[in-house]
């Protein structure tokens, strides 16, 4: 599904945040973060792991495109376009099913926690992959990415989520002592570093897409919180940043240097909107 990209029609907006940030934030870094952080949570990779092939680079590749199409239409799409997303998402959910091999018990993919895990760990990606991108936000400006995503977290069903940046903070410290770092999530980790993509196909990708998977799995795990990096055994050093800081920033210049034709249609949508919007007082807005 494309996204239909409407002033007012979605779940945020020209003058939200959100359009802001997924305007000028690489996502495959984002989105590959997104996965290695949420690796460390073993019901989480333990349930994608058992229900999905992730030793298959197209089927692993084909999860992570689908993802990228969800949070496109997700972001930018109309409410109802949003919504049906959502649904299917829950729908899929709702069938999966995973072994701890730990207890011997199964566990449903869509209990609250493994979702508000999920949800956290994307939406923290996105501010950390803004923030060294260079997107200039605010204390308040990141609040209100925050709160504004509680609005995604509604469609899979979730309602009690962070609604700010320290209680995101908060989130992810008080989640520590129940990760772990499982076979499957060094099984995941390895496998998020590995060259799908070639250098063309990367080049010409739209700006949701901008930069090959193998990049993007090295940049995203240089991103991680020091704390997680340990918990791999690879807490990496201070170069290590400056270098990811250094490639994000050339990536995002890249993408907002990228000539319109090669520019995915509802990042050329948004970002036309959102230009309107600053000219025109009220033209818009977030829902």
């Amino acid at each position: 599904m494309k996204a239909t990209v409407t002033p007012g029609g979605g779940l945020f907006g020209p003058r939200s945040i959100t359009w802001r940030v997924h305007t000028e934030t690489p996502a495959w870094p984002v989105v590959v973060r997104a996965f290695q952080l949420q690796a460390l949570h073993p019901r989480t990779i333990r349930g994608i792991a058992q229900n999905c092939l992730l030793d298959d680079p197209e089927v692993a590749r084909a999860r992570l495109r689908r993802r990228l199409d969800y949070l496109a239409v997700r972001t930018f799409g109309t409410r109802e376009q949003a919504e049906s997303a959502g649904e299917r998402a829950r729908r899929v959910h709702a069938r999966l099913i995973g072994l701890d091999p730990d207890t011997g018990t199964l566990f449903r993919v869509n209990e609250e926690e493994n979702l508000r895990w999920v949800h956290c760990a994307e939406v923290s990606s996105h501010l950390e992959v803004a923030r060294r991108s260079g997107v200039p936000l605010t204390p308040a400006e990141r609040d209100a990415y925050v709160a504004e995503q509680r609005r995604s977290a509604t469609l899979v069903g979730l309602g009690d989520v962070p609604g700010d940046a320290a209680e995101l903070a908060d989130y992810l410290a008080g989640m520590r002592p129940y990760l772990s770092v499982t076979p499957e999530a060094r099984d995941a980790l390895r496998r998020s570093v590995i060259p799908w993509l070639s250098f063309r196909t990367a080049l010409l990708a739209p700006p949701l897409a901008l930069g090959s998977l193998s990049a993007a799995g090295a940049l995203a795990f240089a991103t991680l919180p020091a704390w997680a990096r340990r918990m791999y055994g690879c807490p990496g050093g201070r170069a290590a940043g400056h270098a990811a800081d250094t490639a994000l920033k050339a990536l995002r210049s890249a993408a907002l240097a990228m000539p319109e034709r090669l520019v995915a249609a509802e990042i050329r949508a948004a970002r036309s909107l959102m230009r309107a919007a600053t000219e025109v007082p009220g033209a818009d807005v977030a829902a």
